[in-house]
């Protein structure tokens, strides 16, 4: 791997089913198990997955419409369905719904013609995320000499 394709996060224990995520930045979001949590609005792992589908193909869609025109509203859903089966614990039937509207006008209307393309083409080449899932990749997990 190079410098230049090498990502990272640490991920720190924080207490009992509660965890602190470090970006190279020294960005952190909090997350959690979802149980047992104070208040229980954590973001869990899976929720986070979630997310980061919706938010990377988001920002291709916004760098791509935004050229155009500022949305009046900008709204990513994702949605699965999480299962237990023979595979082991996964997320099924994975989906991005955007709901997005334009000013109306030139610029909006070309925005509103551009939109189906980025969605599209964030999907099947642009978003990281989502062509890693759909790609598949392997993912190793080790122990660390202490």
């Amino acid at each position: 791997m190079s410098e230049d394709s090498l990502r990272h996060v640490t991920i720190e224990r924080t207490g009992a089913g509660r965890f602190t995520a470090t970006n190279a930045r020294g960005g952190t979001i909090g997350f959690g198990t979802g149980a047992g949590l104070e208040g229980g609005t954590d973001f869990t792992p899976v929720e986070l997955l979630l997310a980061a589908i919706g938010g990377c193909t988001a920002a291709d869609v916004d760098v791509a419409t935004g050229r155009h025109a500022e949305p009046d509203g900008f709204t990513v859903t994702v949605t699965g369905d999480k299962i237990s089966d023979e595979l082991g614990n996964r997320m099924t039937d994975l989906a991005v719904t955007f709901s997005v509207t334009f000013p109306d006008g030139a610029s909006g209307d070309r925005a509103r013609v551009i939109l189906p393309r980025a969605v599209a083409v964030s999907h099947n080449r642009l978003c990281t995320v989502s062509r890693t899932i759909e790609v598949g990749t392997p993912v190793t997990a080790t122990v660390a000499d202490a």
